[in-house]
């Protein structure tokens, strides 16, 4: 079993402590948001197919197990969003969910469950076992 800092008791602080040890590519993050290589390459790939821009559009909607859910759609720029490019493609985030989304990373992930775009939110308190709904 792990050994814990003293400071760190609750099991919600603990997970935020695992989940930073299992994300390295999040250390120093400063900026909005981030879009990870591999997602701007899955974008690359779709948008290229279905001919659109290669603009991922993250946007959060109230529902879902956890209180919130991510949304993913390709789209375009519109004024005022977030905007994070990554290898030419665009991850694009309105105000209202930039508040709840600030500070994440968007990846995809392939593994033996299949495959799907992740976010790692560093305002999430808690999430559900399909990674796809969160609460703040």
């Amino acid at each position: 079993m792990a050994t814990w800092p003293l400071a760190v008791r609750s099991r919600a602080a603990r997970s935020k402590v695992a989940q930073r040890r299992r994300a390295p590519y999040l250390t120093g993050v400063t900026d909005q948001i981030q879009l990870t290589e591999a997602a701007a390459k899955r974008v690359a790939a779709i948008a290229n197919r279905q001919g659109k821009a290669p603009i991922l559009r993250l946007s959060v909607d109230g529902g879902g197990c956890a209180g919130f859910t991510y949304k993913f759609e390709l789209g375009d720029l519109e004024d005022g969003d977030a905007t994070a490019e990554t290898a030419g493609v665009k991850l694009v985030v309105d105000p209202i969910s930039l508040d709840l989304v600030q500070g994440s990373a968007v990846d995809y992930v392939e593994d033996l469950g299949g495959s799907a775009f992740k976010v790692t939110n560093p305002n999430a308190a808690s999430g559900c076992g399909c990674g796809s709904s969160f609460s703040v």
